[in-house]
């Protein structure tokens, strides 16, 4: 009767499905063709809507339009839906919710939101939690009158009167520095444009260091040194970054003894530190750059602490005199392991804590500094993440970190590293009623590669769900720059998960969830195996019965927005339906464009395209190249007109030609945000909406329309 039943309701929910792609009598939108000639390396591509590129020209703003009122028109019969499930998402967050207080130079800073407010409130207290609060930003206030508004990098002066802080009202990731006097409430006449939006104090008060960015390419490209009450067209350039693949940063040590100025690319680093107390002062090199290089400093007493690749694939951790910085000097501290990637550490007056990936989970390991014993914290779940949290005072026997799983909310805790002993700080509240982690299931599972390596996924769904090749199932993936996706918790994944669905995460090639050797097996000349690990969970899902083609879902964003790109390309029919947020699809166009932001800073993560070998390999995967006459499933593309990292004409173009080739009737819809960027929109609640519409497509595909 049950598998009756079930028959049933699938033929039920293709007759919804098919219902509603019917439903409109509006025309998909079709993009003029201005074929336009690309050669490189004698090879000759022929961008029939390279046009779409034109930001400004009006007809490339009404076909975005025109986009958006399609999607809007295919969709409509799920407005009242979209709407349930965002007031659905939004009633599981506490709206009147507080982050946990941190203590540093004798306050209390924590953030706070209030019921039905969109932003932040910023606010600290002196000495004590009993004390009077201080609001240092309410961002609700300032953000009156605009359609985007995003604060960040907030930076309190050594004497604890000035507040420096970057704003961003257009979502192109440029901020403006200003300079808040907390005695007077009032904002200075200082204002510093085109910056990151951070900023670090010397020890005067009144000097503070920051980041200028390009404008076209948007690239960290020099640290300039600012005088509280002058104007930042005079303000000192102190480092530019003439090497245009590489950024450049600036902070102050834990220690609060030196500014240190960062230089990065992907695979290599370089650091200058300069006395705080002197910050009129000439910056010292650590160590000068060495292609393939890659290092970190922490500040300790006499020493530097360096976590370093030096010989060592995973990393290792080495220290050197302050006023012996060359690696020459350098002496190991901890060896490197084969089976351990060392990430991170964090530096106490009696502690060392490491943050050590090991079997694709990170572990947090504490070594005291007078060589007792040292141990590692107990997580207690199979799937979990966990990261150090923030720590600013150097004298103190407690770590703060940050753990969840994909059934444990997220939490903060302190860890007493003497007692060894843990204290629940808070667990994010799922309001609405009915949620218990007991209630879900999440496991580690592993799918074989073509070449045999094994690739993990992450798991998780609602206990007593039948696993037998009927569930909806979406698999999320990424894949890109070494960045690990851990299985973390998102109260708006239960809209899924209630309502039958299997959520995976592919821990593909590309990523370090097994260390550096795992980034460098699925990047440059090796990227095809992010893809094909991902298309090969996908079919060790349908085989072992979590799902089948007719029910499998596929979804990943920027550069895990290009892996949808090429996995339906390779293998279309593994997928019923895809969501491709804000993807860099058209990849050697784009990497051959000098100004587009961020390009040339990432030809070491996918290689240079004027070099022949890296473009031949590109041109074999570039999602936008390789569309062709065949069926695609069912297709939701986002981007946001202000994109800066991955700009908005590749998806618009990506989707005038795959509506121009693809030979189905399956859903190819974009929405573009007109008024934001990479990172969607920024009140609290607002981004929820998108959220809804994408889960709205999904459960359209699956007939479950409430």
């Amino acid at each position: 009767m049950k598998t009756l039943i079930r028959v049933m309701l699938t033929i039920l929910a293709v007759v919804i499905v098919q219902s509603c792609k019917t439903t409109t009598s509006m025309e998909a939108p079709v993009a003029a063709k201005k074929p336009k000639e690309l050669t490189m390396h004698g090879h000759t591509r022929v961008d029939n809507y390279y046009w779409l590129r034109e930001r400004e020209n009006p007809e490339v703003i009404a076909y975005l339009e025109a986009e958006n009122a399609y999607r809007e028109s295919v969709m409509k019969g799920s407005e009242q839906f979209q709407k349930d499930l965002f007031d659905e998402i939004v009633s599981r967050i506490k709206q009147d919710d507080e982050s946990v207080p941190y203590k540093e130079n004798g306050y209390f800073y924590y953030t706070r939101y209030e019921e039905g407010k969109e932003y932040p409130i910023f606010c600290r207290k002196k000495e004590t939690l009993e004390a009077g609060e201080e609001i240092l930003a309410n961002v609700n206030e300032m953000a009156k009158g605009y359609s985007y508004y995003q604060v960040g990098g907030l930076s309190v002066s050594p004497d604890n009167r000035y507040m420096a802080l970057g704003i961003d009202t257009v979502s192109r990731r440029k901020y403006t520095i200003y300079i808040k006097d907390l005695e007077t409430g009032k904002m200075l006449e200082d204002q510093i444009p085109l910056t990151t939006g951070g900023s670090s104090w010397a020890s005067d008060s009144k000097t503070i260091f920051y980041t200028q960015k390009d404008d076209e390419t948007l690239r960290s490209k020099a640290i300039f040194r600012h005088a509280m009450g002058s104007d930042a067209s005079g303000d000192v350039v102190v480092y530019e970054e003439k090497d245009e693949t590489f950024g450049t940063a600036v902070y102050k040590s834990k220690s609060k003894k030196y500014m240190v100025i960062a230089s990065y690319s992907t695979l290599t680093t370089e650091f200058q530190f300069l006395s705080a107390d002197d910050p009129e002062g000439e910056f010292k090199m650590v160590q000068p750059r060495v292609r393939g290089l890659e290092y970190n400093i922490s500040h300790y007493g006499d020493y530097f602490y360096i976590i370093t690749n030096l010989d060592a694939t995973n990393f290792r951790l080495m220290k050197t005199l302050v006023d012996r910085t060359e690696k020459e000097n350098w002496e190991e501290v901890i060896a490197h392991r084969p089976d351990v990637f060392l990430e991170g550490l964090e530096i106490f007056k009696n502690y060392l804590v490491l943050e050590e990936r090991k079997e694709g989970l990170t572990k947090l390991r504490v070594i005291p500094w007078d060589d007792s014993e040292e141990h590692y914290i107990d997580m207690g779940e199979e799937v979990y993440s966990a990261s150090v949290s923030v720590n600013p005072e150097f004298d103190s026997q407690l770590l703060r970190y940050r753990y969840s799983s994909l059934t444990t909310p997220n939490t903060v805790l302190d860890y007493h590293m003497d007692q060894r002993e843990k204290t629940v700080l808070k667990q994010d509240e799922v309001l609405g009623g009915g949620f218990d982690p007991a209630n879900y299931e999440a496991r580690r599972i592993y799918a074989t590669a073509d070449d045999g390596k094994k690739i993990p996924m992450s798991i998780v769904y609602r206990k007593g769900t039948e696993l037998n090749g009927t569930n909806p199932t979406l698999l999320y993936g990424y894949g890109s720059y070494g960045a690990t996706m851990d299985p973390g918790f998102r109260s708006y994944r239960l809209s899924l998960l209630d309502r039958g669905y299997v959520y995976a995460i592919a821990h593909i090639r590309g990523s370090q969830v097994y260390g550096r050797p795992w980034y460098e097996d699925g990047k440059l000349l090796k990227k095809m195996n992010t893809f094909t690990d991902f298309n090969d969970c996908a079919e060790h899902l349908i085989k072992e019965n979590y799902t089948s083609a007719d029910h499998l879902y596929a979804m990943g964003g920027s550069a895990g927005g290009l892996l949808m790109g090429a996995v339906i390309n390779l293998q279309p029919e593994l997928y019923n339906g895809v969501i491709a947020a804000v993807p860099f699809v058209d990849v050697i166009t784009t990497m051959l464009d000098e100004d587009i932001p961020l390009t040339t800073s990432e030809y070491d993560e996918w290689g240079n395209p004027n070099e022949k070998e890296y473009y031949d390999y590109m041109l074999s995967y570039s999602p936008y190249d390789h569309v062709e006459a065949k069926e695609y499933p069912n297709l939701l593309v986002t981007t946001g007109l202000h994109d800066s990292q991955v700009q908005y004409w590749e998806p618009a173009k990506w989707v005038a030609k795959l509506r121009e080739m693809k030979t189905d009737n399956n859903w190819l819809l974009m929405y573009c945000n007109m008024e934001t960027g990479h990172g969607g929109a920024s009140g609290r609640f607002e981004q929820y909406k998108e959220t809804a519409m994408e889960y709205a497509f999904l459960f359209s595909l699956e007939g479950i329309t409430e």
